[in-house]
């Protein structure tokens, strides 16, 4: 059993690891079973360096997350990101702690490229080199990870993150300002992160080194921000991130914005780049549209409502049939269709067009089966109650396309 302490416990990779220790400790995520938490000690700017120190002495791992990102006095990049850390460490030096230590720096720290000059990269690269040192003198384990854009849920827009004030804007009907859309940006999602810090938590970090820009390694030339994986090398790195251009990020946003007017969910690839962005995105909906309306089509036997639709994998909806109503009654050349009665008491009928053979499937919604409407089949569904409502879910296999609807009225 391990204690953990996390500095900037507050903030948004604090946040989402904290709770995500708490889910491990009580045992609601039982992925990590090596992973056996006791305390998990959350510090931020509100706590006291009393508390820091108790915690300090009793920590079995520490997470050094606190840092600064955008003070208004660019001498404060010193003072939060090398002053904080160096107390941090002369903190554990005094309790003669030497528990494993994992920093969080930025790529900045690089100085390279467009990051040259950077105030914030300099002071994240003297902490490192802090963190480096501390691990000589006192033979502790550290992990030094340089980390890209970082992107997911619950980051603060409008402070350090175009990705998470593009995500806010869009789900807000707020504008955006995108001045050179072919800008690209490496992304690495918290769940990614999080993966990695279990993995390291394991012993199994991903170690690399990061070559400088301009030299060329087994062919590759590198450009000072590229990790180059090493078993032996003294960072580490999160493997998993994506390249996207800010015209492509912001295109996919409105696509996800419009998905409630038009229902249309896009291609999203398990573990894509697509499926990450529009999870980050939904994280920022206001609360008037978490809920949305659904068009519903009525008349005298019930009604029809669309609740879905694919690019790839068709289209779901519902069918309320009143009491001894009969609806379908057509067929289809290439489209076919599940029906799932989920509530009530009904009868699907089948013809073969050209036939007489008629297949019957009495369905109820205490027993949930799928029945299939068969390509060159008419179908119909009949309500058999006399008082309640039959409720049918159906999902078919293209979306409705009216100017070729591919649907032909034929009695079964």
């Amino acid at each position: 059993m391990m204690n953990i302490l996390v500095t900037g416990s507050a903030g948004f990779v604090g946040r989402n690891l904290v709770e995500n220790l708490k889910n491990i400790r009580d045992g609601k995520n039982r992925s990590r079973p090596e992973i056996r938490i006791e305390e998990i000690y959350e510090y931020d700017h509100h706590n006291t360096v009393e508390e820091l120190e108790k915690w300090c002495e009793k920590a079995d791992f520490v997470f050094h997350l606190a840092g600064v990102n955008r003070p208004q006095d660019p001498k404060e990049f010193k003072k939060g990101n090398f002053g904080f850390a160096s107390q941090l460490l002369k903190l554990l030096k005094k309790q003669g702690n030497t528990c494993p230590v994992m920093l969080s720096s930025s790529i900045q720290a690089a100085l390279a490229g467009r990051f040259g000059t950077s105030e914030y990269g300099l002071s994240k690269q003297n902490g490192e080199e802090l963190f480096f040192q501390y691990a000589e003198e006192t033979g502790a384990i550290v992990y030094v990870y340089r980390f890209p854009n970082l992107a997911g849920k619950w980051i603060r827009p409008d402070y350090n993150s175009a990705i998470g004030t593009f995500c806010y804007n869009i789900a807000n009907d707020l504008p955006i300002i995108v001045n050179d859309p072919s800008v690209e940006l490496e992304m690495l999602f918290i769940d990614d992160l999080l993966d990695e810090m279990y993995d390291m938590m394991e012993g199994r970090p991903k170690r690399c080194e990061y070559p400088k820009a301009g030299e060329i390694i087994d062919g590759v030339e590198y450009d000072g921000m590229t990790p180059r994986p090493i078993g032996t090398g003294r960072y580490c790195y999160a493997p998993v991130t994506y390249k996207a251009t800010l015209g492509r990020i912001t295109e996919l946003l409105y696509i996800f914005h419009e998905q409630p007017n038009n229902l249309v969910m896009p291609q999203i690839a398990p573990g894509s780049f697509e499926k990450k962005l529009y999870s980050m995105y939904l994280s920022y909906l206001p609360k008037e549209k978490v809920i949305f309306d659904l068009h519903t089509s009525c008349d005298g036997r019930g009604s029809f409502t669309e609740l879905l639709k694919t690019v790839d994998h068709g289209q779901f909806s519902v069918n309320i049939s009143k009491p001894g109503m009969t609806k379908g009654q057509h067929w289809h050349n290439h489209k076919w269709e599940f029906f799932i009665v989920v509530s009530g008491h009904g009868l699907i009928q089948e013809r073969k067009i050209g036939t007489d053979e008629i297949f019957e499937f009495e369905v109820s919604g205490d027993k949930i089966q799928a029945v299939h409407m068969l390509p060159g089949y008419t179908h119909n569904i009949t309500n058999l109650s006399k008082t309640e409502n039959l409720v049918t879910l159906i999902w078919a296999n293209e979306i409705f396309d009216s100017d070729n609807p591919d649907t032909f009225f034929e009695r079964v």
